[in-house]
């Protein structure tokens, strides 16, 4: 094995009045991929800046191989003091050259001319990113890259980074972003820190295994420390099998909404029957939007039942905002109408941290600075409310200046989901919130009652959260998917393809032929794709938890090298099979109807 072109041997950090992380040995190799992954709180972006050097540690010694540059993409880039971006961006000893940086942002889409005062958070991000890329680092260090991007920009850094020829490690809560780019996952938990040496894309199954290893190890420990690890171990394996019931039903939801929806993705208003009438929260007939001589929405109508989950997609500027706006009642339509159900009672969770004021207890945040929080209703005792949201009993008096970034959207979520209402607009919900927390605001939107709207570029949020996709590409039109982020996807590229073969002449019809059942390989491949997809999930299942074996690697490279093909084909093998089955269950469908 090639040394590492960087390492830390018995690393360790004080915080507080204890360790934050203890006897940690880090090596990262010269193309080395790797996920970071940890709660909020954890110390991921602590043990950046040590790696990267920025700050002083208690214990451990630093290796670092002469002349490797190592950048950190910070989450919160610091602009003050600087007039433009470009003058941040050229700022420091390690300053890249201009006309690199403008290279860079050229291709992420910014102006780096623009004041960084009155900067958006997306175009602060795209700088920081361009500043940290032009720098031509060795070790790339990206802190939750992806907050603030739309979908055209993170998926210009997953090719950037698909290119790129040094070591990166990389916190987000993106699980898509992840599970295409890494390879080796670094997991920090509870003060320890565990490699393994496949993507994040087995890390679940590897926690799994983890976590069923302490277990039995548990076993001959005091009661005490049996009950803290069942809290820990059963708060995250057992939502993590509740969210697959959850997701079962969001399928079947889906399917029920796709039936509603027209050939051309238009709700159906035509159905006037009082069970639909008294169903419906929000309906926008024929509504279009216009600022000066730009078409924002065109024509767009849809019918809102309560219990949707609504997802809204594009790229920055293509309408999303307008549209979110238009569905809650803010802004009217130049031309049709939207309507809202007279009970509609909203509630909406922004990028509002801000208005945590840092002096403040988490106490007074969520129940006046009293014990107890009325929720949905209901009462209940402040430390058990906020063990539901993954907080330690003892942060009930903690400051708000205290908590990490992630901690307070977690508070802020806490907060607002105690609310009772029967709409739930969240815009950008999973910025900053690690993937336990992700979990639990799956479970939360999935049990919430009433109707829910998401603007979001997390594509595994959306796959796993909504009902309908409302997609813009900016040219006014909305496209309507019964489904989530890939779905929409599906939909694009057969019209992409279609505006490619525009002008041609249509190839000549075959003659009609009258279909009645499906042929004798397309039965039998209906009949028993279902049983050889659950055979390829399993296989899938139990060689990543081989691959968990932290040792694997060291004592049988050839067994992990077949380990890691045999899924990669098992999961090309799966794909096919799912949307075989699916082009048959399409035939089954049309021949029944």
């Amino acid at each position: 094995m090639a040394a590492p072109v960087l390492a830390y041997e018995k690393l360790g950090l004080i915080q507080g009045s204890g360790w934050l992380f203890r006897n940690i040995d880090l090596n990262i190799g010269a193309r080395d991929r790797l996920a970071l992954i940890g709660r909020n709180g954890a110390g991921k972006t602590t043990l950046f800046k040590a790696i990267a050097d920025l700050i002083e540690v208690d214990e451990g010694r630093r290796i670092i191989q002469p002349g490797t540059r190592v950048v950190l993409l910070e989450q919160e880039p610091k602009l003050a003091g600087f007039a433009t971006l470009m003058e941040y961006a050229l700022s420091g000893d390690d300053a890249p050259a201009e006309h690199e940086v403008a290279a860079i942002a050229d291709q992420i889409g910014i102006d780096m001319a623009r004041e960084a005062a009155t900067a958006s958070g997306g175009e602060r991000r795209r700088a920081a990113i361009a500043r940290a890329l032009a720098q031509n680092p060795d070790v790339l260090l990206l802190d939750e890259p992806t907050n603030h991007l739309d979908l055209g920009a993170i998926e210009w850094l997953e090719d950037w980074l698909n290119r790129y020829t040094g070591a990166f490690i990389v916190i987000s809560h993106d699980r898509t972003f992840l599970t295409r780019l890494t390879r080796q996952t670094l997991w920090l938990d509870r003060g320890s820190l565990r490699r393994s040496e496949i993507g994040y894309g087995g890390f679940e199954a590897w926690t799994e295994a983890v976590y069923a290893e302490e277990a039995r190890a548990a076993e001959k420990l005091d009661a005490k420390l049996k009950l803290e690890l069942h809290w820990l171990q059963r708060g995250v394996t057992a939502r993590r099998k509740r969210n697959q019931g959850r997701l079962e039903k969001l399928h079947q939801m889906r399917a029920q909404r796709a039936a509603m929806l027209g050939p051309q993705g238009a709700a159906k208003l035509a159905i006037e029957s009082d069970d639909v009438r008294t169903k419906s929260v929000i309906t926008a007939d024929h509504v279009t939007k216009r600022y000066g001589d730009r078409t924002i929405i065109k024509d767009f109508t849809l019918r809102i039942q309560r219990g949707d989950r609504i997802g809204i997609v594009g790229a920055n500027g293509a309408g999303k905002t307008t549209l979110l706006k238009l569905l809650t009642g803010d802004i009217q339509p130049d031309e049709g109408s939207v309507t809202l159900a007279r009970t509609l009672d909203g509630v909406i969770i922004d990028q509002q941290r801000s208005l945590l004021s840092p002096e403040k207890r988490v106490r007074d945040v969520l129940a006046d600075g009293g014990d107890w929080i009325e929720v949905r209703g209901a009462k209940k005792h402040i430390r058990g409310y906020l063990k539901e949201f993954l907080f330690e009993e003892s942060l009930t008096d903690a400051l708000i200046g205290t908590l990490s970034g992630g901690e307070r959207s977690r508070l802020l979520l806490a907060r607002e989901f105690a609310r009772q209402s029967n709409l739930l607009v969240l815009d950008e919900p999973t910025n900053d919130l690690d993937m336990e927390t992700l979990d639990l605001l799956q479970e939360v939107i999935a049990d919430y009652d009433g109707t829910v709207l998401i603007v979001s570029h997390d594509r595994d949020f959306l796959d796993r959260t909504v009902t309908v996709t409302l997609g813009l590409d900016g040219s006014g039109s909305v496209d309507i998917v019964a489904g989530g982020y890939e779905d929409w996807q599906r939909k694009r590229k057969p019209k992409a393809e279609a505006k490619k073969a525009a002008g041609a002449p249509p190839p000549a019809p075959p003659p009609p032929q009258k279909q009645t059942k499906l042929s004798y390989k397309d039965q039998r491949d209906y009949d028993l794709l279902p049983k050889r997809i659950e055979e390829l999930d399993a296989g899938i299942a139990r060689d990543e938890a081989a691959l968990a074996d932290p040792d694997l690697f060291t004592r049988d490279p050839a067994r992990f090298d077949a380990l890691m093909k045999g899924i990669a084909k098992a999961r090309e093998e799966k794909e096919a099979a799912e949307l075989r089955w699916l082009e048959l269950a399409e035939q089954v469908e049309a021949l029944a109807s």
